[in-house]
């Protein structure tokens, strides 16, 4: 298969195609995910609160997401890599930001990176020759707010759009309001131009997912701890362990 390129986003969007990303963390859900066929693999700061059992996403820094991002580039070559910029950078100011998405290409292997959206940011780091994934929150915000957001970002460059709690209602208005493809992690849905999900959310890894009642393609966390309870029962019992 070919590699997936920016400009072959775009064209799924023109064409009515949906595009298809997850986010991931770790060398091995990345490899299954590019031979799924995903066209985009997202390395968020999330790692922080879903991997690391840390209490926000704000904690992670620059360095940690290095070592993600090329866990998940080595995983990963067809699809495209995004990396999110890290909390701290974005706060400090658009230089820092700038540089943050510097080393997430030349050091993570990233082909773009993830900002919220604040199109002077966007726009710098466009200027710096790194595409963009911008994000932005549709929770309790009028629709013409929302295309005004979302055309300040086209105009600042942003290659692709994470349209966040769209809903049926604002998505649509959105996604044809810009030319760039415009995608959705929460609250996203078939009104956007594709969407993106948590890879552990997408098959139920996880200890919340054991007793969730929550919808995944396959509970994975049910899975595992019916494997390491037999596990368990083995080495107590004296038995030979499946697989040596």
């Amino acid at each position: 298969m070919e590699k997936v390129t920016i400009p072959a986003l775009q064209q799924l969007k023109r064409d009515g195609r949906k595009i298809v990303g997850v986010v991931a963390w770790d060398f091995q859900i990345a490899q299954i995910a590019e031979r799924a066929g995903v066209d985009l693999v997202s390395v968020g700061d999330s790692v922080g609160f879903n991997l690391w059992g840390q209490p926000t996403e704000t904690e992670v820094t620059i360095e940690e997401l290095l070592v993600v991002c090329k866990a998940v580039r080595r995983g990963v070559k067809r699809a495209l890599v995004s990396c999110d910029v890290p909390f701290d950078p974005v706060q400090v100011g658009t230089a820092a930001a700038v540089s943050a998405a510097i080393r997430l290409v030349k050091q993570g292997g990233a082909d773009m990176v993830k900002v919220k959206g604040v199109p002077e940011i966007v726009r710098a780091i466009v200027r710096a020759g790194i595409p963009v994934f911008a994000e932005f929150h549709g929770e309790q915000v009028p629709v013409e707010k929302l295309v005004e957001e979302a055309r300040r970002l086209e105009e600042a460059g942003a290659a692709l759009l994470d349209f966040r709690h769209s809903g049926p209602v604002a998505g649509p208005v959105v996604v044809s309001a810009v030319s760039i493809p415009v995608i959705g992690g929460l609250g996203g849905g078939p009104w956007l131009d594709g969407r993106v999900r948590l890879a552990h959310t997408a098959i139920g890894y996880g200890a919340k997912w054991i007793d969730s009642k929550a919808e995944t393609y396959v509970n994975t966390a049910k899975l595992s701890l019916q494997a390491f309870t037999a596990l368990v029962e083995d080495v107590r019992a004296g038995r030979q362990i499946k697989g040596g």
